[in-house]
């Protein structure tokens, strides 16, 4: 690929520096791809007697390093595994295979790194660090987006937990999410390490700590310790600290953002495929293996949840303007009326039921079971709009200016025709009949008499009689009777579409 694109810049004129300085790749190299040819490019880059096992996904792996030039190996392994759950390779096979192309593609890669000073470990269902981060992702368009997430590390299993947000976390979400990660982690430890962070918090008061009204109701719940770290001692939660730079830079870091539910999805597998499963590097163990003996240590939930927390998930949404909210590939239904510009609502799924609720009032606005299917509109009955009513009303009305003793078999049968577009029939009729009154009575009667049963042609007829008619005629009661013994000329139905001008088609 560097060969094609030295070659391609040379035909676009470019001097060496200039190509070189575009690449970031010496003059040399340069150089050296000008004066070879495209055959001697192909056995030096690929050389048919060295075939490796990552050969079949180096265009993969070249365009990552390219686009993102910090990514590790660590982090290009995961990413083949979760596009490539059945590759057969080594994490230091990957490891090296990276090493190679970022020499033979001279991508360089910009080290980061960070202290930490180490603590003695704790034994099991002891301890559980806490700490909140926030990312700025890439979406499906190029759009940068910021993300926040909460991460739990169990002090002596290295057992994680996480969950994002698309907004700055409340004391609320924050207690839900421990509720979470308790039902994850299969009970509670006897106590939790915290930042001096605002949503748990007021202050440490010497030592008789002032947390929030909520926060304080939560904890006599659950009944654990909190231990609040003093500023500028990162060694009292570094474990928590290194779990919020692994997330940021192996799971987060370069990930392409679509959703947030997709997000919590992919996070959690990367946590069963990545996070937990890896072998510490500390421990020299593997998270989950640990875990597995920590969880007997970790003190029983029965009781249900708080009613800070009652909801497993809460999710913001938009309502649409045709009254629906969208949530796992399907659209769920609100009440007529509900959309307002920028309306948002809350959902909140309990076990296999969605509740949508006013996210200022939080009263409950539609309750839906949620569809295993994909594409569909689940729809409540009772949020449609009441057309019943209503539309027996217009067609009374319509009836009523017809003034005639066939007007409403003539409806009836239009509403025969046209069942699914009968309202706007009799709207376009009601219309008619009102700018019109001199023409209905003899209108509707040659619309019977040539079974022309639609509000276009009556509309059609009208205009017909009002535009041939030498005079208007007569709206006396004896001028009814002389217009039943008027003598009407009988017409092909082809003269009257032709003096229409085709504006009715049967």
């Amino acid at each position: 690929m560097v060969y094609l694109e030295v070659h391609q810049l040379r035909k676009q004129r470019l001097r060496v520096s200039q190509i070189a300085k575009r690449l970031k790749i010496s003059r040399t190299t340069v150089y050296k791809y000008l004066e070879m040819t495209f055959e001697e490019a192909v056995e030096e880059f690929e050389p048919s007697d060295r075939k490796k096992k990552l050969n079949p996904y180096r265009d993969w792996i070249v365009n990552w390093l390219r686009e993102f030039p910090s990514l590790s190996g660590a982090q290009i392994y995961d990413w083949l595994q979760e596009r490539f759950p059945n590759i057969d390779v080594g994490e230091s096979t990957v490891r090296r295979y990276v090493n190679e192309v970022r020499d033979l593609y001279q991508i360089d890669k910009k080290e980061e790194s960070r202290e930490y000073e180490s603590v003695e470990d704790l034994p099991p269902g002891r301890q559980l660090q806490v700490d909140w981060g926030q990312t700025i992702q890439k979406d499906m368009h190029g759009k940068d987006v910021r993300l926040y997430f909460i991460a739990f590390v169990l002090a002596h299993s290295r057992q994680k937990y996480m969950w994002w947000w698309n907004r700055p976390f409340t004391t609320r979400d924050t207690i839900r999410c421990h509720d979470l990660a308790f039902q994850y982690f299969g009970g509670v430890p006897e106590e939790i390490v915290y930042d001096q962070d605002n949503l748990i918090a007021v202050s440490e008061n010497a030592g008789d700590l002032i947390l929030t009204t909520a926060f304080q109701h939560y904890i006599q719940q659950r009944k654990f310790r909190v231990y609040l770290c003093r500023k500028a001692d990162p060694e009292s939660k570094g474990k928590v600290e290194n779990v919020v730079k692994y997330i940021k830079n192996n799971f987060a870091k370069n990930r392409v953002y679509s959703n947030l539910e997709d997000w919590n999805d992919r996070s959690l597998k990367w946590l069963e495929r990545t996070g937990n499963y890896k072998v510490h590097n500390t421990t020299k163990k593997r998270p989950y293996e640990v875990f597995l003996l920590e969880k007997q240590h970790l003190r029983k939930i029965s009781n249900p949840l708080s009613s800070e927390s009652n909801y497993t998930e809460i999710i913001t949404r938009n309502v649409r303007k045709d009254n629906t909210v969208h949530f796992q590939s399907n659209r769920y239904s609100v009440p007529v009326g509900t959309y307002t510009r920028k309306k948002i609502v809350h959902l909140h799924v309990v076990n296999h039921a969605l509740k949508i609720c006013d996210s200022s009032t939080g009263e409950i606005i539609a309750e839906h079971t949620i569809s295993q299917e994909k594409g569909k509109l689940v729809k409540n009955r009772n949020h449609s709009r009441e057309r019943s009513e209503s539309l027996d009303l217009l067609k009374q009305e319509v009836v009523t200016l017809l003034a005639h003793d066939k007007a409403l078999n003539y409806i009836e049968k239009i509403s025969q025709e046209y069942g699914r577009y009968r309202r706007d029939q009799f709207i376009l009729i009601k219309k008619v009949a009102q700018e019109n009154t001199e023409w209905v009575h003899l209108a509707l009667e040659k619309c019977i008499e040539e079974n022309l049963f639609s509000a276009n042609a009556f509309r059609d007829v009208v205009d017909f009689l009002r535009r041939t008619a030498p005079d208007k005629p007569l709206k006396t009661e004896e001028s009814e009777k002389v217009l039943v013994n008027i003598a009407v000329q009988t017409r092909d139905i082809s003269e009257y579409l032709q003096l229409m001008g085709g504006k009715y088609n049967e």
